[in-house]
């Protein structure tokens, strides 16, 4: 390698540093962070040198964290209920007393439910929306109290393709997921000045995950058909041939933490090419 093409490269890579944030010593929250994506997001933080608040409702939550701890990273998990207002609070609260300012939370904690329109009750309406929505805006709010004190900070919040174009069998999740992003525009608009970047993902079916395999049960059950088929039937329309992984999301999730400066009030898909609007 001639010495002037090394010189290029290594100008290059320090180019490219300098447009990333390093997120070594920062608070990260990450909400739904007892397994699956959640966790692979926690973890990818954890492994970058960030200070990682781990939440869920699900126990499991801490000793994930303890596990990550004892691997020598800087983790706590906090057992609480995202729909409870007070308690996302005072669960901020203490995430600041111990990691200092937050400066990104991702909004990761859902949940899907899949019945024909006419048979939904209002108590699962209200479930469905308690956990997406307001969840996702009790966490924000109680972040961007103390991003607003660094100045700078990022949200990446869970919507889905569902959210756009809408599936059929899961019509209050589809509202949920589409309040989501109006969610983000709107509040990308309300905290541009405090350089704080508010942006959203929209995957599509993603595998190996609790949403796909309550969402491949219920097509399973509602349009009568063996999972593989399910499965088969639903790569079918993925132009690039098959379903999101939760790397997929992952990478992309860390991409928009530490990367993206000029990115806020966008609605990413990760969906293969299934969704391109």
């Amino acid at each position: 390698m001639s010495d002037t093409f090394a010189d290029s490269i290594s100008h290059l890579m320090s180019f490219l540093k300098g447009m990333s944030v390093s997120i070594q010593e920062q608070g990260c929250v990450v909400t739904g962070a007892a397994r699956s994506i959640g966790l692979a997001i926690a973890e990818k933080y954890a492994r970058d040198g960030a200070k990682v608040a781990m939440i869920d409702i699900n126990p499991e939550v801490t000793s994930q964290a303890e596990r990550l701890s004892k691997e020598g990273y800087t983790a706590q998990g906090y057992i609480i209920d995202i729909t409870d207002q007070k308690a996302v609070f005072d669960c901020f609260a203490d995430i600041e007393q111990t990691f200092g300012p937050v400066y990104a939370l991702v909004n990761n904690a859902g949940l899907v439910d899949q019945r024909p329109f006419e048979e939904v009750t209002p108590e699962q309406i209200d479930k469905i929306m308690r956990v997406n929505v307001h969840g996702t805006i009790y966490c924000s709010q109680a972040a961007l109290k103390s991003m607003k004190t660094l100045k700078n900070g990022r949200i990446i919040n869970f919507s889905s393709k569902s959210g756009k174009t809408g599936s059929a069998l899961m019509a209050p999740y589809s509202a949920a997921k589409g309040a989501i992003i109006a969610l983000t525009h709107a509040l990308a608009f309300e905290y541009a000045a405090n350089n704080i970047k508010i942006n959203c993902i929209c995957p599509g079916i993603t595998d190996a995950t609790g949403v796909w395999a309550e969402v491949s049960k219920g097509y399973t059950e509602n349009l009568n058909l063996p999972r593989d088929e399910v499965v088969k039937k639903f790569t079918s329309k993925v132009p690039l041939g098959r379903l999101t992984a939760i790397e997929d999301l992952v990478e992309f999730v860390y991409f928009l933490t530490v990367s993206g400066d000029y990115c806020t009030g966008q609605a990413f898909n990760i969906t293969g090419g299934r969704e391109m609007h």
